[in-house]
């Protein structure tokens, strides 16, 4: 893998390096700030005399992302994790050959090194760091890509994510910022009382979701097992328990088809909430949001690709009215199976045959209104036929104490006050066995531990999920889920891959 000609020759200057005393590779460092605190203590310096201060010394450790010679001296820009810093070495600032033989000839772009040395301002202005030490922690073999400003290769960045991440800081700021996000959910649901919890990755039974699932082999015990499609039926058992307020915050994984906003395993916060309806749930979710944007310090209007998303301004729809209001489905059609049928086959959209009117009114309802909503839209009232796990409304049996919340299109979260009463709970079931038996690999299977957990008794509940991926998207204006996973799913490459197919030198 490293017979390409500027490996060979980067691979010998490692070896010439070592001959002549010098470990290309060391695992020593001095460093005692990083550039971006040393950009900010030496703001100073532009007001001093000379635009310079000898006196202050720092170590600096960095990946060299630009060089350039200039006889007996050179300009560098090194890169760390906070930000990016010019510096100056000078052939007399140096001991005696170090510039002309090691600097020179040894060191390039993409290399790692230490330098120490004091602050001043260049005749252009750029607050730079003048060295009087200068060593090489690690030799790069593999030439950076040309492209200072990124990868174009898409399908080259998800593959190699260190190399773009090493190539462009705008995609490291996105993974800092998904990394505040999940600190910060974190920290929401501590403080508003929530205990954090950990459930089973691998499930007996794949349950949670309607999703079809993984499938892997527990060789001790000799059976199957499920990796997770959704946490939620480990989590109620715990409100049977008697505890009143959990979150998880983990990965699920659903054997679906991939796509701008799915992903096999992605990352999720479920949470349940005794003694709540999912009313609250929508109070509180508002109330997330805000926190988020308050310790993100984001304006609540956010640009998101040709469109702005105002997440200040959340309403609610509930879904059958939404059909018609948003949707422009013709009203007198929305409650009739049949007239739904001639309604989708006249615009030309294809569905299953057999549907009942639940699952049509969800078909209705991701053809011609989900797109639309931009704003955080609460959907609520759900068909009962399509909220397996869901409680029924009191007043309108057929529908259910339920919400998703949509932003950009996008579903973000799902939520609903709990279905606590076990008989319910278990002829739900039996009815999704049933459409498993008639070819839904989806359909929830039957959990009967489940149902037993429930005979004991579980509080009033409400309970949601948050999709922590499209979140992020949404935050950082990305428009697939890879640009926010650090190593996304990809296709086997069955042919030997090109590991440095970027222009090299």
């Amino acid at each position: 893998m490293f017979q390409n000609k500027f490996i060979q020759q980067r691979i010998q200057k490692a070896e010439t390096l070592r001959e002549l005393g010098y470990n290309p590779y060391t695992n020593s460092s001095k460093r005692d700030t990083t550039i971006e605190k040393y950009i900010n203590v030496n703001s100073d310096i532009e007001h001093k005399e000379n635009k310079r201060d000898e006196h202050r010394v720092y170590t600096v450790s960095g990946r060299i992302k630009f060089f350039r010679l200039m006889g007996k001296a050179s300009f560098l820009k090194i890169e760390d994790e906070s930000g990016i810093l010019q510096i100056y070495v000078a052939r007399d600032n140096l001991p005696e050959g170090f510039y002309n033989n090691i600097f020179k000839k040894l060191v390039e772009v993409g290399d790692i090194i230490e330098v120490t040395g004091y602050p001043f301002i260049t005749g252009k202005g750029e607050l730079s760091l003048h060295v009087s030490e200068l060593k090489l922690l690690t030799k790069a073999i593999s030439p950076l890509p040309e492209k200072y400003h990124g990868i174009q290769d898409k399908e080259l960045r998800y593959r190699q994510r260190y190399l773009d991440l090493i190539m462009n800081s705008e995609v490291r700021k996105t993974f800092h910022i998904r990394s505040k996000v999940i600190s910060l959910t974190r920290r929401f649901f501590e403080d508003k009382g929530f205990l954090e919890v950990e459930t089973p990755m691998m499930h007996p039974i794949a349950g949670g979701a309607n999703a079809k699932p993984f499938v892997t082999h527990h060789n001790a015990l000799g059976v199957d097992r499920y990796l997770r499609i959704a946490p939620e039926l480990y989590l109620k058992r715990l409100i049977v328990g008697g505890f009143e307020a959990v979150f998880e915050i983990n990965r699920n994984f659903r054997n679906e088809g991939m796509d701008a906003t799915h992903n096999p395993e992605f990352t999720s916060i479920e949470f349940y909430w005794a003694y709540k309806t999912y009313k609250d749930l929508i109070n509180i979710t508002k109330e997330y949001f805000e926190y988020l944007f308050e310790h993100l310090n984001l304006p609540t209007r956010l640009p998101y690709g040709d469109i702005d998303i105002d997440f200040s301004n959340f309403t609610e729809v509930p879904l059958i009215e939404s059909l018609s209001s948003i949707g422009g489905v013709p009203e007198d059609i929305v409650n009739d199976v049949d007239k739904i049928y001639a309604y989708l086959k006249e615009q030309g959209v294809d569905v299953k045959p057999n549907l009942n009117l639940g699952q049509l009114q969800g078909e209705l309802f991701d053809e011609y209104v989900e797109a639309k909503l931009i704003d955080p839209t609460f959907i609520t009232e759900y068909p009962v036929e399509i909220s397996p796990l869901a409680r029924r409304n009191d007043e309108q049996p057929h529908l259910t104490d339920r919400f998703e919340l949509f932003i950009a299109g996008k579903e973000i979260a799902n939520a609903f006050s709990e279905l606590n009463d076990p008989l319910d709970q278990l002829q739900r079931f039996e009815a999704q066995m049933e459409a498993k038996d008639a070819g839904d690999d989806e359909a929830h299977e039957m959990d009967a531990d489940f149902v037993n957990a429930l005979s004991y008794g579980m509080a009033p509940t409400a309970g949601q999920g948050i999709g922590i991926d499209r979140l992020v998207m949404m935050l950082t204006n990305q428009h697939s889920i890879r640009d926010v996973l650090l190593f996304p799913a990809m296709k086997p490459v069955h042919t030997e891959i090109d590991l440095h197919s970027e222009d090299e030198e």
